[in-house]
């Protein structure tokens, strides 16, 4: 049960909640001046040829795109070997489902992508029960060329390249997303990226619990997404170990038990 902060009257309450109100409008028009700028960032030319395996057979990026003009990209953390997907990806993948008609009817297609060959997606997929596009990256660079998949020798090194910065890296994989452009003539541009809390834009679930009392309840764990589970996983036996730290799954490089990098 969370305790109130304080107390009052209705009137006192309405004092205090319209002068959030005001910061809170701040904020949205904060939000409307970085997508603008957003809008305004520079293009990259895709030149290099990247083959995807998918239910429809091998498919480069352009064929992502379903005839659309603009791609939006999640990078689902989810390695080759891996036995288990990111629990936390699977809690960002959970809200794709809605929005897809949607962005469809406004020139954006969405793709999932992991180095999992798709065998392992499909049936995730299946057990799920999520209706995205969920392709596997595994046979080309796309991973590391986006900067989400880190060679053995960067993990070694300590150091890989990752949300625009030099940083040590707790797994193989980790989680971003990527938008692109496809012109008239089928030239594809990459425009966007962003990763870690980043992806927070796509994770309503956060936005839900942001509003409520106890807001993210967090800040007792280690890991503050210790608390994630596939959401087929939660029930009578469900409870969070507040020590735990960030583990990958079990087949990682970077798993204690795992092959050494």
């Amino acid at each position: 049960m969370p305790v109130p902060p304080a107390v009052v009257s209705r009137d006192e309450w309405l004092v205090a909640r319209k002068a959030l109100l005001e910061r809170e409008k701040e904020l949205t028009h904060l939000k409307d001046v970085i997508a603008a700028e957003r809008r305004k960032l520079p293009w990259v030319k895709v030149d290099k040829t990247y083959r995807f395996e998918t239910d429809r057979g091998a498919q480069n990026l352009a064929d992502l795109f379903e005839g659309r003009s603009q791609l939006i990209v999640y990078h689902f953390m989810y390695g080759p070997e891996w036995e288990s997907p990111c629990p936390s990806c699977c809690l960002m993948v959970d809200h794709l489902g809605g929005p897809l008609p949607h962005l469809n009817a406004r020139d954006i297609s969405l793709a999932v992508v992991s180095r999992a060959p798709l065998q392992k997606l499909s049936a995730m997929k299946q057990r799920m029960g999520w209706k995205f596009r969920w392709v596997s990256s595994g046979q080309t660079d796309f991973n590391y060329d986006m900067q989400v998949s880190f060679k053995p020798e960067d993990i070694r090194r300590g150091e890989v390249e990752y949300n625009y910065m030099k940083t040590p890296t707790p797994a193989e994989d980790l989680p971003g997303f990527s938008v692109f452009a496809k012109d008239d003539a089928g030239q594809v541009y990459h425009t966007y990226s962003s990763f870690a809390r980043g992806c927070d834009l796509l994770l309503g679930t956060y936005n839900y619990i942001d509003m409520t009392p106890k807001g993210r309840d967090e800040e007792g764990l280690n890991f503050g997404m210790a608390w994630v589970r596939l959401h087929d996983e939660y029930g009578p036996g469900y409870k969070v170990d507040p020590l735990a730290n960030y583990a990958p799954p079990k087949g990682s490089c970077c798993h204690p038990a795992g092959a050494k990098v």
